[in-house]
């Protein structure tokens, strides 16, 4: 009377487990070549990363911070990424960050026509929300049950995870500032004979591009925020430090690396915050 029936199920695991295996006998050739791709993206940023002289990216950080924010930051990133050095933790931050730039780079390829499109149709637009709400809620480790499936552990796996957290964001904001664009200024442009893709490049995007960065913004923090997860699947880098302090229990490691988590999740945000902002005062 009070249980539920038994006879009412749904073994919906079981299907979505039949298409999985499905996809991965007759679409392995697709999977590989677009494993190869990622990490030929992600061994070209790495490689290019700790080629730079340490003291060359901290004068980099230090002249972006002071362009953007202010000496004070300049000088205050400087030191982080210094008491990273000091930590050990310089090749690592590094691939960090090359997997960071990586999922950035595509979540912002991929992110921004459809967050356009988004704006262009309400019928896509209706089918993306609730996606993008699932994308955005649902727990970050089942993200890597799939990829896992489809690659296998390693590099590819944590970034499309990466990805698929980021990706949000960026959709989002861009559906947002397109359709906050005055409508004065649209029905201008059409007046002047603008074709919908002119209008598009030269009125829409130029004046939602301060929405924009912040959309690029936030997918950078949460690119960020899923490197712990990450390391899970083989992901080399910080969170790897921190995932094997915590199955030893060693607190100083552990302290260090998510310290260094924290100093980078900083930089980062100032930085694109700072630029996102320097945007919207020349429009």
């Amino acid at each position: 009377m009070f249980d539920f029936p038994d006879f009412l199920t749904l073994p919906l695991g079981d299907y979505v487990n039949y298409v999985v295996k499905w996809l991965t006998e007759h679409w392995a050739v697709f999977f590989n070549e677009i494993n190869m791709v990622i990490l030929w993206l992600l061994n070209h940023f790495n490689d290019f990363l700790v080629w730079l002289p340490w003291w060359y990216f901290i004068l980099i950080i230090f002249l972006l911070s002071w362009q953007f924010k202010s000496l004070t930051n300049g000088i205050v990133f400087s030191l982080f990424l210094v008491l990273i050095g000091m930590f050990g933790y310089w090749e690592e931050m590094m691939f960090t960050l090359s997997i960071v730039l990586a999922s950035v780079i595509i979540s912002i390829i991929v992110g921004i026509p459809l967050g356009i499109l988004m704006a262009y149709s309400e019928r896509f637009e209706t089918i993306a929300k609730p996606i993008l709400d699932g994308m955005q809620t649902m727990p970050t480790f089942v993200y890597l049950i799939p990829a896992i499936f489809f690659f296998g552990l390693g590099l590819t796996a944590g970034l499309l995870s990466t990805v698929i957290y980021a990706l949000p964001p960026i959709m989002r904001l861009t559906n947002l500032a397109i359709r906050q664009v005055p409508d004065e200024v649209v029905e201008a442009g059409l007046s002047f004979g603008s074709s919908r893709l002119q209008l598009l490049r030269k009125v829409q995007i130029p004046q939602a591009l301060p929405s924009i960065m912040t959309g690029v913004n936030q997918t950078t923090m949460m690119a960020l925020a899923m490197v712990v997860v990450a390391s899970m699947v083989g992901v080399k880098g910080l969170g790897l430090e921190v995932l094997r302090a915590l199955g030893q229990v060693d607190i100083a490691r552990g302290f260090e690396a998510g310290i260094s988590i924290v100093f980078l999740a900083i930089i980062i945000d100032r930085i694109t915050l700072s630029l996102s902002d320097n945007i919207q005062k020349q429009h």
